[in-house]
């Protein structure tokens, strides 16, 4: 099953962070950015599969969180209006999970399982 999915929590808030938009694009050539496929998050903060149907072939990939939209709609004065989270995929790999922990002032990644 090819797979890509992420998971954002506020830390700040200690809630998932619900109704963030996201968005996967497949780097086509150096600054050439494929949109792959736009979703937003849901009340857990879960993108459960962002690569529906599709293979997924090797090469450099990231998603797109627009942080901004979901700052406003809590009130929160945040830093970061978007967040880029690019990763490579090899030959042979098969599944992602890039959770994203998210605050005000701040955001780290790791990849998942």
């Amino acid at each position: 099953m090819n797979l890509i999915s992420t998971h954002v929590l506020d830390v700040s808030r200690g809630k998932p962070a619900g109704n963030v938009p996201v968005r996967l694009e497949k780097q086509q050539a150096p600054g050439t950015w494929l949109l792959v496929q736009s979703s937003s998050t849901d009340q857990d903060g879960r993108c459960p599969q962002l690569l529906p149907g599709a293979d997924l072939l090797p090469g450099v990939y990231r998603l797109v969180f627009d942080t901004a939209l979901y700052f406003v709609a809590h009130k929160i004065d945040g830093l970061y209006p978007v967040v880029e989270v690019t990763f490579h995929v090899r030959e042979g790999e098969s599944q992602f999970h890039i959770p994203l922990l998210l605050s005000a002032n701040g955001y780290t990644t790791y990849r998942g399982s």
